[in-house]
């Protein structure tokens, strides 16, 4: 039986980030010069990413 973990705490932080963005780029219009233009064109990608994460990090001990 696999046991899960909980994720390192720099998996759960880049996650965090990765939702905050989102959240505060998505909803409130807050510009960061390099990231905006990313979120702005892939929201859902992103969350995704920040998901995936979370994932490997209580899947797998990282």
């Amino acid at each position: 039986m696999m046991r899960l973990s909980a994720p390192s705490r720099l998996i759960f932080l880049l996650s965090v980030i990765l939702v905050a963005l989102v959240i505060l780029s998505r909803y409130f219009g807050v510009e960061i010069p390099v990231l905006t233009t990313i979120v702005a064109r892939s929201p859902f990608e992103i969350l995704l990413v920040a998901w995936a994460l979370l994932f490997l990090g209580v899947t797998f001990r990282l």
